[in-house]
């Protein structure tokens, strides 16, 4: 063994290769985690791919490759916090055989203990590592105490491998799967690194199956997951790192310093900014896993093209507005029961996931706001009239026809749908201004520079000094906005092209970003949540 380790210490010397180096590369550091927009991860994917490709028919071989390769990722964004996400694999196994057994015996008693001895643990684990410290400051401000708060490093996607946790414990109890029987199958799900760090969140019941089928990547598969990964760089280093460090960052951490409309266009740019950043890394995410021959549900649906908030929570963030809606709407109650209590459940699951996204109240007023619009809407829809409703008319023959009210022509109408899509697109951009303001004060500076500072006359000015940053705006509105066959009549030409034409696409694409990236390294926004 000595003389392997001599013999490549001798190659990489020759190679004139600081060994050092690349050891402090490849270990942990905290300022440098491994992530889809970095030319490390860039380098270690593509020979994990030639391995991959070379066990693709020893599909145990496969997925120990895969599990090793899983927890490295993860290890190299959060150190030695991988051990949390083994521990929960581990536990997760044995409990879900655990309530299998319950389940099939009737054992009512032990299923919900298991089910809450699985909540708890995961529950447990986000309130320690996300909100002790915020429940510590809150304490000190309300009390006047100074208890001290703790130097506490949150796991990175710790609340994504969560949510998959609970909800393949609670899948198996309602009986809509049963307990994995395979320790490696589980730990593969659990610890897949595409989806692991920012989700989408995969639930066992679409994931497991492809497990036990041992899928390989078609062509088309292959050709989609380029493309995706094209499109997911694109959106989170041309577009949102651009817009973030040029102009976003400045006005929202000094917004008394800009005007009105400067504010404004600030609202505006880190609405398209967080879309980016997030819906960016889905996509990488899901064309990884494409790649590897494992495909997940869209993750974003053009959410700036809904007519209301509860369209807008049907295209936005599928995944999560998904599994509140299973696993803590549903559970409240849903809507099976009185007008009050549903707007209730509405309102408590808003501010609940607003809650999950991390240790600040302001994410508890952004839940809560949505919460508010949700309600508002649900409260209409029974007042205003429907696209959808009818009357019936008696012709001159005597026959009767349906024909579509005229409230229901008004709906229906373009002029109404955009005017929908634009009142709906604002209050959602108002609400973004709490998820991204440090604090109520600078949200009501921004809103007070807004009504009190307008000053449109630095229109031009703004137009010129940051044009770059109004075309890379623009460029994201109008791709987003564009009509659906047009975007996919693109992609499909992409799918179609040979694989040279596709690999030279890819290498563009890597070329723009690198001319226009930051110099530091911008993480995922959602990497903190």
């Amino acid at each position: 063994m000595s003389q392997i380790s001599d013999y490549v210490e001798s190659f990489l010397e020759r190679l004139n290769i600081d060994i050092s180096k690349v050891t402090d590369l490849l270990v942990y550091d905290p300022a440098n985690p491994l992530l889809f927009n970095t030319g490390l991860f860039f380098v270690l994917f593509v020979g994990f791919l030639i391995v991959y490709r070379i066990f693709r028919s020893l599909k145990v071989l496969k997925m120990l490759f895969v599990i090793l390769f899983s927890l490295y990722f993860y290890y190299k964004s959060s150190g030695v916090y991988c051990l949390i996400l083994l521990g929960v694999a581990v536990s997760d196994f044995l409990l879900g055989l655990f309530l299998q057994w319950a389940r099939e015996g009737n054992r009512r008693f032990l299923m919900r203990l298991t089910v809450a001895v699985n909540v708890l643990t995961n529950v447990g684990m986000l309130a320690y590592f996300k909100y002790f410290n915020l429940l510590i400051d809150s304490v000190n401000k309300l009390f006047t105490t100074e208890f001290d708060t703790l130097e506490l490093i949150l796991p990175a996607g710790i609340s994504f491998f969560t949510f998959r946790s609970i909800s393949y414990m609670v899948d198996i109890y309602r009986g809509q799967i049963d307990a994995c029987r395979r320790p490696l199958d589980y730990l593969f799900f659990l610890t897949f690194f595409p989806p692991l760090l920012a989700g989408p969140v995969v639930r066992a019941k679409d994931m497991l199956p492809q497990i036990a089928a041992n899928p390989v990547a078609t062509r088309e598969m292959t050709s989609e997951g380029i493309w995706l990964i094209i499109v997911g760089l694109i959106k989170k280093m041309v577009i949102a790192d651009y817009i973030s460090g040029n102009f976003v960052d400045r006005v929202f951490d000094n917004p008394a310093l800009y005007s009105g409309f400067e504010n404004l266009m600030a609202s505006f740019g880190f609405t398209i900014q967080l879309y980016c950043d997030f819906s960016g890394y889905s996509d990488m995410a899901i064309g990884i896993a494409l790649l590897l021959g494992y495909r997940f549900a869209d993750n974003f649906n053009s959410p700036f093209k809904a007519q209301n908030p509860t369209e807008f929570w049907h295209r936005w963030h599928i995944s999560l507005s998904t599994w509140l809606r299973d696993y803590v709407y549903i559970p409240l109650g849903g809507n099976r029961c009185s007008k009050p209590r549903a707007y209730f459940n509405q309102f408590a699951t808003m501010v609940i996931g607003g809650f999950w996204h991390g240790a600040s109240w302001m994410y508890v007023i952004w839940g809560g706001a949505h919460g508010i619009l949700l309600v508002a809407h649900k409260s209409l829809r029974g007042i205003l009239p429907d696209e959808k409703d009818t009357r019936e008319e008696i012709c001159e023959d005597g026959t009767i026809r349906t024909r579509p009210t005229l409230g229901a022509r008004i709906m229906a109408s373009p002029f109404t749908k955009g005017f929908n899509i634009l009142v709906t697109f604002c209050f959602v951009a108002a609400t973004f201004m709490l998820f991204r303001a440090r604090t109520m004060e600078d949200v009501g500076m921004m809103w007070h520079q807004i009504f009190t500072n307008f000053h449109l006359s630095v229109a031009p000015q703004f137009l010129t000094g940051y044009l770059a940053i109004v075309c890379a705006m623009l460029f994201g509105y109008l791709v987003h906005i564009s009509p659906s066959f047009l975007t996919g009549a693109v992609q499909r030409w992409f799918m179609k092209s040979p694989l040279l034409i596709q690999a030279i696409l890819l290498a563009i694409a890597l070329l723009i970003v690198i001319q226009v990236r930051s110099s530091d390294l911008v993480p995922f926004l959602y990497l903190q949540y």
